[in-house]
Parts: structure tokens; sequence; C-alpha cells
């Protein structure tokens, strides 16, 4: 029986993992655009930028690298390199389609947040 109770607390707990993972990575995506579109930024900027946001939104370079390369391959950031302190960085602007996906991201997001204040003041 309790070898019962330590596997499902288990299976619970890693599905909340995976619901928590999974709802970071849409957080993050909406942060980098939203960063970017402030200012062009390279990866590392990026990275300081949402450490400094909270742990929450800390990201390594394997999530954050490969997302800034997926946003680009869906053409919502251009990437140029450019020299900064005698170092090539890439930097990385929000492109137009990046703005209007954006936009369509905050006002979901903003919707969502008032349904779940409602939800959460109703508990």
């Amino acid at each position: 029986m309790q070898g019962t109770l330590w596997y499902t607390a288990s299976v619970h707990e890693a599905n909340a993992r995976d619901w928590l993972a999974q709802a970071r990575r849409g957080v993050i995506e909406l942060c980098v655009l939203s960063l970017i579109a402030h200012a062009p930024r390279y990866g590392y900027q990026l990275a300081t930028a949402l450490a400094e946001l909270g742990k929450p939104l800390a990201s390594s370079e394997g999530t954050l690298y490969p997302l800034l390369r997926r946003l680009e391959s869906q053409g919502l950031l251009v990437s140029e390199w450019r020299e900064e302190d005698k170092r090539n960085k890439r930097f990385y602007r929000i492109s137009r389609e990046g703005k209007v996906v954006l936009k369509q991201l905050l006002s979901e997001w903003q919707s969502i947040g008032r349904s779940l204040e409602s939800v959460l003041k109703e508990s």
C-alpha cells in the first residue's frame, strides 16, 4: 500500500513539473519577444534581463538559444552580427510579423490573467 502512495505522489509531482515547464516555456517566449521589441539584444543580454526579472524566468543557454533560433526560423525575429566591445555578437530584433504575434500574445495573456483571477477569487 505504501508503495502505491509513493508512486501516486511521484506521478503527481512529475505531472506538476511537466505542467510548470510547459507554462514557463510560453511565458519565457512572451518575455523574450517583449524584451526584444523594446530594443535589439544579444543572447547574454536577454539571459541577464530574464534572470533579473526573477528565478522563474531565468533561462539557461540550453533553453534560450534554441528558443531564439526557433523564433527566428518562424519569422518572428531577425538577427544580425555586430561588433561590440571588440567581439562579434548576434543581435536579435523583432520582425513585423513578430510585432503582430506579440500583440496577439499579450492580448491573450491579459485575457487569461483576468479569467484566472476570477477563478482564484472563487476558490
